[in-house]
């Protein structure tokens, strides 16, 4: 028998933040602090305000996110598998992407700095992707860098909503990334 890790206060209150926080972005520090099971008091213990909570927020969803996409791509053998796998990979942490995409950033230059590598770096997998020709040259990379980020979310609230597991979410979301919902006239 597997016994969970207990988590940490502080790793309550991250995890807490990530789950109040993506269904509700104006939430209270006091509904993040009881949803974790701690006090207002313990919450301002561990980060001083909520400024402070939402850049360690954003910091470790984008680590969270660049660790699950490089440990998918050890080994793969093309651009496209790697799009792939990191689409499959990213999906169920799709609060963070939810996190990331609805927080602003504008005043912490080393985060912009780091999202926009991030950006740079899909940009540069989407269009050695479509060298490979897994997508048609026609559509911008902007295009479809967007579509990625996008189905990221439309997969996790799939499987938020339980109407697909994650394995049922990452392929619908790769099927329409790459051919569509419907047939080409």
């Amino acid at each position: 028998m597997v016994k969970s890790k207990r988590l940490s206060a502080r790793e309550a209150l991250i995890e807490a933040a990530f789950e109040v926080l993506s269904r509700n972005p104006g939430a209270s520090l006091s509904r993040i602090a009881g949803f974790a099971g701690v006090g207002r008091a313990t919450l301002h213990r561990h980060f001083s305000s909520r400024q402070e909570l939402l850049q360690k927020l954003t910091q470790q969803a984008l680590q969270e996110m660049n660790e699950a996409a490089e440990q998918a791509c050890v080994g793969v053998n093309s651009y496209s598998e790697a799009l792939k796998k990191t689409l499959t990979a990213v999906i169920p942490l799709g609060d963070r992407y939810y996190f990331l995409t609805r927080e602003p950033i504008e005043e912490d230059t080393e985060l912009k700095k780091a999202i926009g590598q991030q950006t740079r770096e899909m940009e540069n997998l989407v269009n050695a992707a479509k060298d490979e020709g897994l997508f048609d040259s026609d559509i911008s990379t902007d295009w479809i860098v967007q579509a990625f980020d996008h189905l990221i979310y439309a997969a996790w609230e799939c499987m938020r909503n339980e109407t697909a597991t994650p394995a049922q979410a990452s392929e619908l979301a790769w099927r329409t990334l790459t051919l569509g919902t419907g047939k080409r006239a």
